[in-house]
């Protein structure tokens, strides 16, 4: 059995690739730093020998590849570990790759699927793949998040599409290029393109360019299947030979949605050239969903790779993606729902479809500004409107992480911008303080909406259970 190390292994897109590997008959092992639920409990189901902190002696004999991700820590200036990685390949003992070389290679015989945008890229990625899986096609895929209804991040399969989570951040350290231009698809969903990643890319035309190579590296026999709801993606989407096709819920597409009826089982027709082709029922909160929910359902019917009534059996069954809108309260408690607003539309998208579902509670809003976006001094106008339907926002201190390789903003200056825009902000640094906020906030009429891609510092990890035994 080949042996495989995995460096950085508790991020959500490593631990897939470990599992691919896996999938491939590897024997895998990795190392990591910093690794908490869900990432320690995910490593551990998949029964990789897993080393606390980096060292060279993590590395086992007789690897032959080393697999490192981009994380700021695993920069071979600091890393010791990746140091001796290094040092292995310069002496022709191992081979090293990136996670998306890695997954290009092993999905090699297959014909891929990226979806890819500033937003909806999970959900959209995880609602493809379970619908394959549901009607029985055994896919390929690759997730960059856990979904709620497969019991994996990634697989191989047996069929042949693979459908994969594109990112544009950078590969890695030394390799500048946006992940999703290592995949070579014959198909993309393109859900949207809004500038994010400020400290990669400080302009929206550097944003851009990325999205514009993936088009024009299209083949002219693919299909592009495109949001006509995002001026972003209609501004770039001519840059390609291949077939198009547009899906939408706010503008003419070819693929759309009519008769929405929202509630806590939404309802709608999805229809291609205004001829109803199903009719489908979701679990998922807001309009976005049902936006993503017909950009899937295009893809799928237009390389009729599903049946409209495998489609619709599949549909009404998928839960979402956990930190993607899920619910983590009772019913009988404050309804309290966790999103992954890493940028500005995640967050206001996340925020429109609590206030849709929940129109006449007030929302509380549980914020930690974790990503380089919402803690990078140039996005600090987001600040301005973001959570202008807010009662109030808890605002926790910024993750400190690579604080020092971009222009780092502080826990005060945030506050003082919501502040400004006319929404309360209050500072809360730790656990205890998270509670007494919110029990001094939180009545009958509220509802909670948390946003981070942290944790909290470890306090996101009780909440729910603390939550469910708030009296209010």
């Amino acid at each position: 059995m080949k042996k495989a190390h995995v460096i950085g292994i508790s991020g959500v897109a490593m631990s897939a690739t470990a599992k691919l590997l896996q999938d491939k008959g590897w024997e895998v092992t990795g190392s990591d730093d910093a690794c908490y639920p869900p990432a320690s409990d995910y490593v551990d189901k998949l029964n990789i020998k897993m080393h606390k902190g980096y060292k060279p002696e993590n590395i086992p004999e007789g690897v032959e590849l080393i697999v490192i991700g981009r994380n700021a820590q695993l920069d071979p200036a600091i890393n010791t570990e990746v140091q001796e990685a290094l040092k292995l390949e310069k002496e022709g003992k191992v081979k090293i790759q990136s996670y998306p070389q890695a997954i290009r290679e092993l999905s090699d015989d297959m014909s891929r699927v990226v979806v890819a945008g500033s937003y909806g890229k999970s959900t959209v990625t995880s609602l493809l793949s379970y619908i394959l899986v549901h009607a029985s096609k055994e896919p390929g895929y690759f997730i960059g998040a856990y979904p709620d209804d497969l019991e994996y991040t990634s697989a191989l399969g047996k069929g042949e599409v693979f459908i994969m989570e594109g990112d544009e951040y950078p590969t890695a350290h030394g390799d500048d290029r946006a992940k999703f231009l290592h995949y070579e698809p014959s198909t993309i969903l393109l859900t949207s393109v809004d500038h994010d990643h400020v400290n990669v890319y400080p302009t929206y035309e550097d944003y851009k360019k990325p999205f514009i190579e993936l088009l024009q590296d299209l083949p002219n026999d693919g299909l592009l299947v495109a949001c006509t709801d995002n001026a972003g993606v209609n501004e770039i989407g001519h840059n390609t030979n291949a077939r198009v096709v547009t899906y939408g819920v706010y503008n003419d597409a070819t693929w759309t949605a009519q008769n929405i009826n929202y509630g806590e089982v939404t309802t709608f027709e999805l229809r291609k050239d205004d001829i109803v082709i199903a009719n489908l029922e979701t679990h998922l909160l807001g309009k976005h969903n049902v936006q993503n929910i017909v950009g899937a359902s295009a893809l799928l019917l237009e390389r009729e790779l599903v049946t409209p009534e495998e489609l619709a059996d599949a549909i009404k069954s998928f839960s979402g993606v956990k930190r993607r809108l899920n619910r983590i309260t009772n019913k009988d408690a404050v309804p309290a729902y966790e999103g992954f607003g890493t940028s500005y539309e995640k967050a206001r998208s996340a925020i429109e479809a609590i206030k849709l579902h929940y129109s006449n509670k007030n929302m509380l809003i549980l914020f930690e500004p974790h990503t380089f976006s919402w803690r990078n001094r140039d996005a600090l106008h987001w600040y301005d409107d973001v959570f202008r339907e807010a009662s109030a926002v808890l605002v926790f201190h910024p993750a400190e992480q690579g604080a020092g390789t971009h222009k780092q903003l502080s826990q005060a200056e945030i506050v003082e911008r919501i502040n400004d825009s006319g929404v309360q902000a209050i500072a809360v640094n730790n656990e205890k303080e998270v509670h007494k906020q919110l029990k001094d906030l939180i009545n009958p009429n509220s509802v909670l909406l948390i946003l981070s891609s942290g944790n909290l510092d470890g306090a996101l990890d009780d909440l729910p259970q603390w939550l469910n035994g708030l009296q209010h």
